[in-house]
Order: C-alpha cells, then sequence, then structure tokens
C-alpha cells in the first residue's frame, strides 16, 4: 500500500507562502533551505519551493486543493479569515444529514485549501 506523506507546491515566490502558511499553522516552519519551506502538518508534510516554469497566481485552483481537518471548522474559518486569506467558500454542510462542514479559501498564489470536519465514515486502508 503507498502512503501520501507529502506535498510539494511550487510558488514563484515559495518565502511569501511560507509566511501566509506560517499564520495558518500557527508555527515556523520545521525546515527552510535553499528557497524551500517545509512545514509538519498532522502526519504530512507541506513544502513550498521555487519553480523556474511557475509564474503567477495559480490558473487552475478548482483542479488541486488540500483538506486541513480540524473540529472546529466555524472557528478555524473565523480565525483564518481575520489572517487575510481569500474566503472562497464560507462554511456549510456539503450533504444532508450530516455533520461535516467544509469550508475553502485563497492562498497568495490563488491554490485553494479547504478546512473540513474530520472524516468519521469507514476508512478501507489496506
Amino acid at each position: 500500500m503507498l502512503n501520501l506523506n507529502s506535498i510539494l507546491l511550487f510558488s514563484e515566490d515559495p518565502k511569501k507562502l511560507s509566511d501566509f502558511y506560517k499564520k495558518i499553522f500557527q508555527k515556523e516552519p520545521e525546515w527552510a533551505e535553499q528557497g524551500y519551506f517545509g512545514f509538519s502538518v498532522g502526519k504530512s508534510f507541506l513544502t513550498f519551493g521555487p519553480h523556474k516554469k511557475v509564474k503567477g497566481k495559480n490558473k487552475s485552483p478548482d483542479r488541486m486543493m488540500f483538506n486541513l481537518e480540524t473540529t472546529d471548522v466555524m472557528g478555524e474559518f473565523e480565525r483564518i479569515k481575520g489572517l487575510g486569506a481569500k474566503v472562497v467558500a464560507k462554511p456549510y454542510q456539503p450533504m444532508e444529514d450530516t455533520k461535516a462542514w467544509i469550508a475553502t479559501f485563497a492562498d497568495p498564489d490563488g491554490n485553494y485549501f479547504q478546512l473540513m470536519t474530520p472524516w468519521e465514515g469507514e476508512k478501507s486502508v489496506e
């Protein structure tokens, strides 16, 4: 079984993204070297780095989003909104008869990330 353990997000200005996510994660990156900045987030690692082919804002932010689990979607939504993150979708419940909540933001490069209630359904991991 494969294990997704990290995401590398390229940017024209990875320092700007690192500074933004320092506020979101409320900590300094665990790793910073040669223009790359890496954060340990839960059981995963999120790294921002430079790439000569990446310029400007993400033109297709709906294509890929990463999710941040929290039991307090409403509270975290207000905190992150207060940090100046662009709100894409206010907290909503994606399905009837569910306790799940989702909210979507855009970072300075226009990449989307979501706050999500922890998944409590059956998980198949083999």
